[in-house]
């Protein structure tokens, strides 16, 4: 595998595939810190991270989701003949399937499996508020809406100044997104979705159905807009158990005994 600042992984002597996870606004790569471990040898767990987060931080965040989605593409391509699948949450869901989109148009390597978490279709996106361009204060508080930011972190103002650079350029990226019809992609989606998530329709998750000619399976989980953290271990033995039944690949994830 070629080293990105793309890329953060921990060591895999042996994978049979590659799961590169896409973090949502504000998030980075730390998010899926804890997956290789959960996933097991044959899996590699390759989590995106995006200019300005982590040892990225003294970069400056990326305002153009094309231009994201591009590098990315470009980056998954690179990475060898292993096949891969992709997980999104939020704003990642968005990446990971226009990454897929593009590279489809670009005829790179396909991901053999797609899941896309805590996101309305992307067809059905519409009103959407623009908490980039909120003042500070509101964009904090927004924030504390959402419940995925610590409120210790909300509280220190020093660190804040730091991050919501970062947090309004993520923002935009998904407030700004334009959806363009395209072909129908040719892998298979697993939706997945939280019970009390403020932020996602019923109706409109149904929406990605249309995006795939191939099959499409809802999940839903307990737990509101972050409930892939608070929701972990269900999460990751979805992902574990469809990547399982992939057919050709024969896998064994080491989901036994996780807990939340």
């Amino acid at each position: 595998m070629i080293a990105s600042p793309w890329l953060v992984r921990r060591p895999c002597m042996a994978p049979r595939l590659r799961l590169f996870c896409f973090s949502y606004a504000g998030g980075s790569a730390a998010a899926y810190a804890q997956w290789q471990a959960l996933l097991g040898p044959q899996v590699e767990v390759c989590a995106i991270q995006l200019p300005g987060r982590g040892a990225r931080m003294g970069e400056a965040p990326m305002t153009s989701l094309p231009q994201v989605v591009a590098a990315i593409a470009d980056v998954i391509a690179r990475q060898g003949p292993l096949p891969y699948a992709c997980f999104g949450h939020s704003l990642g869901a968005l990446l990971a399937f226009e990454v897929a989109r593009y590279s489809m148009r670009q005829r790179f390597p396909l991901p053999v499996q797609l899941f896309v978490s805590g996101s309305d279709a992307p067809a059905a996106r519409s009103g959407l508020r623009k908490l980039h361009l909120l003042p500070d204060e509101e964009l904090i508080e927004a924030l504390r809406q959402y419940n995925g930011t610590p409120a210790e972190l909300l509280e220190h103002r020093e660190l804040m100044t730091l991050v919501l650079p970062t947090i309004r350029a993520d923002f935009g990226l998904v407030e700004n997104y334009v959806y363009r019809p395209s072909l129908r992609l040719p892998v298979p989606l697993t939706v997945l979705a939280g019970r009390d998530d403020d932020h996602v329709q019923a109706g409109q998750v149904d929406g990605w159905r249309a995006e795939t000619t191939g099959q499409c399976r809802i999940k839903w989980f307990d737990g509101d807009h972050f409930f892939v953290n608070g929701q972990r271990a269900a999460v990751v033995e979805c992902i574990a158990a469809t990547l399982e039944q992939l057919p050709g690949l024969a896998l064994e994830c080491g989901t036994q005994g996780i807990t939340s």
